[in-house]
């Protein structure tokens, strides 16, 4: 790249994680706005808030409820994802994950957990969606996760620029070429990589753990967190989205079936 081109960069705490943004020849004005962005809109996708948008559907007891745009789109994101994983990325895990202690943010500890699994059910028969509403069936709640920041850091690297990288907690989504005209360099699976208009997602259970056994990940087959024999998935592929969805997946699937799932569906994939 000319040395006359300039990397803006700018990190900040938001979505219960550290997110960085990077810009070729965009102005810090732009990054801020960037910030702004990912608050204003993980405000209302945040199971947290009793006011945000999930938790006014959560609550909805099974009526058809008006959804903004980027919602809607998260849920057919999520939708997708049920159908690409095979049921195993499934936002209607929310009952399973409060029934272990996460009901509030890690960084104000856990609480109690329950002593019996709880059935998740399959998202399609619980979720639907249509022009600005959605429905979901009583005792169903659903949690966006990471399917939400993987959305997200797709949307926002289309508008920052041409020659950006986002990262969104971990989900990460590069354009263009980089500073120096070779990619995006990231820190992937213990080694550093060029990205170029590709997506990255690290999917782990050794992050977001309590009480030793306890973590985030829930296995929809059982409602417990997942036991699979992989602690943590690196995935490239074409969105930051679907990385975050084929990490997941191999994650919970074992190292029986992930190395056939990322052949299929990712361009580059690390494990432990």
């Amino acid at each position: 790249m000319p040395p006359e081109h300039r990397i803006r960069a700018h990190s900040f705490e938001a979505l219960g994680a550290t997110c960085s943004l990077f810009a070729a020849d965009e102005s810090a004005i732009d990054l801020s706005q960037g910030e702004l962005w990912v608050r204003a809109l993980g405000a209302r996708l945040t199971r947290f808030e009793d006011s945000s948008e999930l938790s006014r559907l959560n609550s909805s007891r099974g009526r058809w409820t008006s959804i903004g745009q980027e919602l809607e789109d998260v849920l057919r994101a999520s939708l997708r994802a049920f159908e690409l994983s095979t049921g195993l990325v499934n936002i209607a895990v929310l009952p399973a994950i409060l029934a272990i202690g996460y009901t509030r943010p890690l960084a104000h500890g856990p609480t109690t957990a329950a002593l019996e699994a709880i059935d998740v059910p399959d998202l399609p028969d619980v979720l639907e969606v249509r022009s600005g509403e959605a429905r979901l069936r009583p005792g169903s709640a659903l949690d966006l996760g990471g399917i939400a920041k993987g959305w997200m850091a797709d949307r926002l690297a289309d508008q920052l620029g041409e020659n950006v990288l986002v990262n969104l907690g971990g989900d990460l989504r590069a354009r263009g070429v980089g500073p120096e005209g070779q990619g995006w360099p990231v820190g992937l699976g213990g080694t550093t990589i060029l990205l170029v208009d590709h997506g990255a997602a690290t999917s782990s259970v050794r992050r977001r753990r309590w009480a030793g056994d306890r973590h985030h990940v829930i296995d929809p087959r059982t409602g417990r967190p997942s036991d699979s024999g992989l602690v943590e998935v690196s995935v490239i592929a074409a969105t930051a989205v679907d990385a975050e969805v084929i990490a997941k997946t191999a994650l919970i699937a074992g190292p029986v079936v992930a190395p056939a799932f990322c052949a299929a569906h990712a361009e580059a994939w690390w494990w432990l």
